[in-house]
């Protein structure tokens, strides 16, 4: 059985505040054409995705200078439901593990295409650190690993992107927006493959997990 994490891609895909919009139009038509293309305009970190470690390190690598077989990761579930609204997910809350990824679950995918989906949980800039020493790759169902910026923040969270620093700029990957994540086991091979756009800081990724029932 091969389960599907990943969001689909269309004009009503929800984005990061200010991120371009996913847009599909008509190139040319079976009726027109004799075929059918479509004309696509989407940002780098569209839908279900992978942040290279360029995307917020001015030195750190591109996808395409990541291997191809890095991006099927040896992934430990990890509980986070009881978080609620803009809460942290500290360090004690991360296992002892030698899986490659940690993978967040924290039930937020509900909420997608809301407002609410923008209030998520995220990873404590210590906890990042942590994972980043460990060698842990970071995924999540949820739009950041770091706040995302909304008139709700309170006044204690951290400034900026401090866990994607963390990760990326010890050459971790972090994959953020999976979704269908319930009743997955705790330990399994999760298949992220990036589109092979070059040079990217980041690409949209179909994110499969086999044998998951």
């Amino acid at each position: 059985m091969v389960r599907d994490l990943s969001h689909p891609l269309g004009p009503s895909t929800q984005v990061y505040p200010g991120d371009p919009p996913v847009e599909a139009s008509p190139h040319a038509t079976h009726d027109e054409d004799g075929y059918r293309v479509t004309h696509l305009s989407l940002g780098t970190h569209s839908g279900t995705h992978v942040d290279a470690p360029s995307h917020t390190e001015p030195d750190g690598r591109t996808l395409d200078a990541v291997p191809v077989e890095t991006f099927a990761f040896d992934a430990r579930l990890v509980d986070c439901t009881d978080c609620g609204p803009r809460d942290a997910i500290e360090r004690a809350a991360l296992p002892e593990t030698d899986a490659e990824m940690l993978v967040l679950r924290t039930g937020w995918a509900d909420r997608w295409g809301t407002d609410a989906y923008l209030d998520h949980p995220y990873l404590a800039p210590d906890a990042a650190a942590w994972c980043a020493e460990r060698g842990h790759h970071v995924a999540l169902d949820a739009l950041s690993v770091d706040p995302t910026p909304t008139p709700n923040a309170a006044p204690g969270e951290p400034d900026g992107v401090p866990a994607h620093h963390e990760l990326l700029g010890a050459d971790r990957l972090v994959v953020e927006n999976l979704t269908n994540l319930a009743d997955l086991p705790g330990r399994f091979t999760l298949r992220a493959y990036p589109l092979p756009v070059a040079a990217a800081d980041g690409a949209p990724v179909r994110a499969v997990v086999e044998d998951a029932e």
